[in-house]
């Protein structure tokens, strides 16, 4: 509880210094960047020719303003997608949709990409994807630019005022570790194989905080031994116990990489935001949230190209029942539910989240 409570407060103190960051202002908002995997992707991978990792065909999207796929890898809007409108600010766009020169870089953008890991040979199958070296990479292209329109001094500023969210891990497990043909999975122990994701993320999050980055928030990696690509692999369709330990594990070891990195970097704010218990919760107890179904996924999938939904997949009846929209990704719905549990966690004043929207 003491925990959690100087979480909310951490997190209280990262917004309003970085609303009182904004001046007098009325045009000027609060700026954030977002680095990730396909949980937060909006539409990255789409601009990649040959990425294997793109959810930009139907049913993805339908559940989105206009009803299109937009290359977010849900029914309809991301984590991210929720928090931004709690937080009063639009989403921030696609990296690889804003032009390279343009005023937008500002204004905040996101660097997700589906498959992405920490490690760089992470999700190799799909051919592209942006790993996390990939994303800082463009993070400091994106400085580049902004030094170059405001100058070093004003960029520094506005580097060091941004919030940066971090969601990633979850592929150096399931498009990575856990996959027999793949070598790390044979190669390392799990105890030396998450030593490794420790040691590469120490030196991300270092070379981020030398781009000028102070303020970042890291979301843990959630229960992945309960999403469905998993539990297909147990005979009774049970939460596989020994993944969620070494995730379990990790969290833990990445949680105190951060403390470290609080010591160790000056006027850094870093936290981590343990979204595990909460997706487990809504798993373990989808009645409590209004769903009936968290076993399974709502669209028919095809194992072969990921557990994404295929082109001409049979849509279930009423997606709002469902946790997860495909085999590893949850719904809009359940998007909303982990959204407002993880504000009233960390940021107990901020407002309400946004209605899930209707079929």
């Amino acid at each position: 509880m003491k925990i959690m409570i100087m979480l909310r407060v951490v997190f209280a103190v990262f917004v309003f210094s970085s609303l009182a960051a904004m001046g007098s202002s009325a045009t000027t908002q609060l700026v954030t960047y977002v680095f990730g995997d396909s949980l937060t992707d909006v539409g990255n991978n789409n601009f990649l020719q040959y990425s294997l990792a793109k959810s930009n065909y139907p049913w993805y999207g339908i559940d989105y303003s206009g009803g299109q796929a937009t290359g977010r890898f849900t029914n309809g809007r991301t984590i991210g997608d929720i928090i931004s409108a709690k937080l009063g600010i639009p989403s921030p766009p696609a990296y690889l949709a804003v032009s390279q020169n343009s005023d937008a870089l500002l204004k905040g953008v996101n660097y997700a990409s589906g498959g992405a890991g920490i490690l760089n040979d992470t999700g190799l199958y799909f051919i592209q994807r942006l790993s996390f070296d990939d994303q800082i990479n463009s993070f400091k292209r994106t400085k580049d630019v902004i030094t170059a329109r405001v100058g070093e001094a004003a960029a520094i500023k506005h580097c060091n005022d941004a919030m940066y969210f971090i969601g990633i891990g979850s592929n150096d497990y399931v498009n990575n570790f856990l996959q027999p043909f793949l070598a790390d999975g044979q190669q390392y122990t799990h105890d030396e194989f998450v030593a490794l994701l420790i040691s590469t993320l120490d030196q991300q999050l270092s070379r981020l905080y030398q781009l000028g980055a102070r303020k970042m928030v890291f979301h843990g990696v959630g229960p992945l031994g309960c999403i469905p690509s998993q539990r297909v692999k147990s005979r009774k369709g049970q939460c596989l116990k020994r993944v969620n330990e070494w995730i379990l594990e990790f969290n833990s070891k990445v949680q105190k990489l951060l403390n470290t990195l609080n010591h160790r970097l000056p006027n850094s704010k870093l936290i981590f935001a343990d979204t595990y218990p909460l997706v487990l919760d809504l798993i373990n107890n989808p009645t409590t949230y209004g769903f009936k179904v968290s076993n399974t996924s709502c669209c028919n999938v095809d194992t072969s190209i990921g557990g994404l939904c295929l082109p001409n997949s049979k849509l279930c009846s009423n997606r709002n029942d469902f946790v997860f929209w495909d085999a590893f990704h949850p719904s809009d719905a359940a998007n909303v539910v982990l959204a407002e549990k993880f504000f009233s966690t960390l940021f107990s004043s901020a407002p309400a989240a946004a209605p899930a929207p209707s079929n």
